[in-house]
């Protein structure tokens, strides 16, 4: 997550996701629900002293949860703001998920409750 700027457009502004941390071209931290999601640059925290070293390189792939009655929402409103749907995939019953990219590309997921259960 190189570009921190997008980041915070996308999981703040879009997403709805409040900001509870930020170090300039460092980390942005969003809470998300009761979880925390860490967005951190990774060209500054592989090469950190202090505490281990926070990156990944390529795509990650995050779920996000969402009620049953609030899953046509999101893909809609994705899709509105320009977010290309890049599958869907029909689990089990009547239960389905999405999935699409965040600006770094990474694989993100809109998921009802109990899928895998």
């Amino acid at each position: 997550m190189n570009d921190l700027e997008a980041t915070r457009a996308f999981y703040s502004n879009l997403l709805g996701f409040s900001i509870i941390s930020e170090v300039a071209n460092r980390h942005i931290f969003f809470r998300v629900g009761e979880a925390v999601l860490l967005c951190f640059n990774p060209d500054v925290t592989k090469n950190e002293a202090v505490l281990p070293p926070h990156y990944a390189i390529g795509p990650q792939h995050i779920a996000f949860q969402v009620s049953q009655g609030e899953y046509e929402y999101w893909k809609e409103k994705l899709q509105k703001n320009g977010v290309k749907i890049i599958h869907e995939q029909h689990w089990k019953e009547e239960k389905y998920s999405f999935y699409f990219h965040d600006p770094a590309r990474n694989v993100l997921e809109i998921i009802p409750p109990n899928i895998w259960e």
